[in-house]
């Protein structure tokens, strides 16, 4: 007999418009247009906001804002008077003068993004490539199979067997010598180094395509540095290449510096779709006024047709048919309030940003303070994940460049004063540390600490070192210049 048991559970389930919600709130606006063009696609009740194009000759309409012609629409403003009593206390980094508002204006040409197309840096190696006599449509889609297999710094780390594997895969037989050869024209384009196997070969390529440029006995002392004492020299042990080479200080001096010269990096080497940033915000610090301007054209320029109302109240029409209208209708209605409430959300969130780091939009980076996005998850009532969602990949446009807005968040020490530092202004001390110490004596990390001790951060040794290996800066045995 099966024992059949009476149990209680409580769940916490996501309505559907709550997954669409978290859906395009965490979408860039980029990616937000995209899905907004699929959206009217699938559904035949929502239809693109035209927007209108004034000919030469007419006179230009005073702009309705409720259409959302423009590119930065209408941004509910909250005055300094409705700000009295929420700021009655003063946020940490905020200035005691000036005032904080979002304004209700139309895009300006000064807050214009004109999109321009370039051909990728793939693109561009591939047009090179074409222009070689002995290159044809064969070897150009081996190419596009080789520069696909690119890691994110431009090395071809892979095996020649993974290119011989997809190109069989399209039908296409290649050899290992194929493969090879196109490797060595890859990395003989501009610039110079890419598609090399390391940091070696991309170095001695760069340098024999600039040998023109040297010495016939500094470029060879150079090329033997590379070819048989490249781990002296990445690790800058110059007294035993001194001692190795046999040659004078200053050949080899001028042959160091010839190889300081060279890209270890060259090219750039990032997704499609990554070369542009379009801010979602601006924010601007004129006459006294903090003004943020939602980049919001997108979620203005969808709404739904009026095309099927008639239709859908004609008593004649076949059921099948208003239940399809009604259905779509419902989820058209969905649609366009989970991107009002995206708006809100990052509406929010700017709002509290401005309030929390009003001293880095007035005065630059050096005035920003340590966050937390559990304090904005509670300025603004929202969850934390929440705030993760409507930070990641957002950018704000300011007097001092695009900023991600993850930006803003970063822990903080203290200092004798008692006061928080953001440990992004920590790094940028020891950043002007290292640009400005003596090459001969370079710091290392004790010397660091203790100048940061000078300046009142309370500051462990191994938080310099932390962050000094963040910023991707060498000990200082690396730094010390020799010559």
């Amino acid at each position: 007999m099966l024992d059949i048991k009476l149990q209680q559970k409580q769940k916490t389930l996501l309505s559907a418009q709550q997954i669409l919600g978290s859906q395009l709130l965490q979408l860039p606006l980029l990616n937000l247009e995209q899905r907004i063009y699929e959206e009217v696609q699938e559904n035949p009740l929502l239809e693109l906001v035209e927007e209108r194009k004034d000919s030469a000759g007419d006179f230009a309409e005073e702009p309705d804002r409720s259409d959302g012609d423009d590119m930065f629409d209408s941004v509910e403003r909250f005055s300094k008077s409705s700000l009295k009593e929420r700021n009655r206390d003063s946020l940490p980094g905020e200035v005691s003068e000036g005032r904080l508002n979002f304004a209700y204006e139309n895009g300006s040409g000064e807050r214009f993004f004109q999109a321009v197309q370039h051909d990728s840096f793939h693109e561009t190696l591939l047009r090179q490539l074409a222009l070689h006599e002995d290159v044809g449509e064969r070897e150009l889609k081996i190419a596009i199979e080789i520069l696909g297999n690119l890691d994110p710094d431009g090395y071809f780390t892979e095996e020649c067997s993974v290119i011989i594997e997809s190109m069989h895969l399209e039908g296409l037989d290649v050899s290992k010598t194929e493969v090879e050869r196109l490797l060595r024209k890859i990395c003989f384009l501009d610039p110079p180094g890419v598609a090399a196997k390391d940091l070696r070969e991309r170095l001695l390529v760069q340098l024999q395509v600039a040998e023109e440029r040297y010495d016939p006995t500094i470029f060879d002392i150079a090329t033997r540095i590379l070819s048989d004492h490249f781990d002296d020299f990445l690790h800058k042990r110059y007294e035993r290449l001194l001692k190795k080479l046999a040659e004078p200080a200053e050949r080899v001096e001028s042959a160091i510096s010839a190889l300081a010269s060279l890209d270890p990096h060259p090219g750039i080497f990032q997704n499609e779709g990554g070369h542009y940033i379009t801010p979602d915000f601006v924010v601007t610090y004129e006459n006294g006024e903090l003004t943020a301007v939602l980049n919001d054209r997108s979620s203005l320029s969808v709404k739904v047709t009026d095309r099927y109302k008639d239709l859908l109240q004609n008593r004649k029409a076949p059921k099948e048919e208003k239940r399809f209208i009604r259905q779509n209708l419902q989820r058209a209605n969905e649609f366009l309030s989970a991107i009002e409430i995206r708006r809100q959300t990052l509406l929010k969130v700017i709002e509290a940003l401005m309030k929390r780091q009003y001293g880095f939009f007035v005065s630059g980076p050096e005035r920003a303070v340590p966050l937390g996005m559990k304090t904005i998850a509670a300025d603004t009532g929202l969850d934390i994940s929440t705030i993760s969602r409507a930070v990641n990949g957002k950018y704000v446009q300011t007097s001092f460049g695009v900023f991600e807005l993850k930006y803003f968040f970063s822990g903080g020490l203290s200092t004798e004063e008692g006061d928080d530092l953001s440990s992004k202004i920590i790094r940028q001390y020891i950043a002007d540390m290292v640009r400005d110490e003596d090459p001969d004596h370079p710091l290392n990390d004790d010397s660091m600490t203790e100048l940061l001790m000078k300046r009142g951060v309370h500051i462990a040794r191994r938080t310099v070192a932390k962050y000094r290996e963040q910023m991707q800066i060498p000990v200082a045995r690396l730094r010390k210049k020799i010559f």
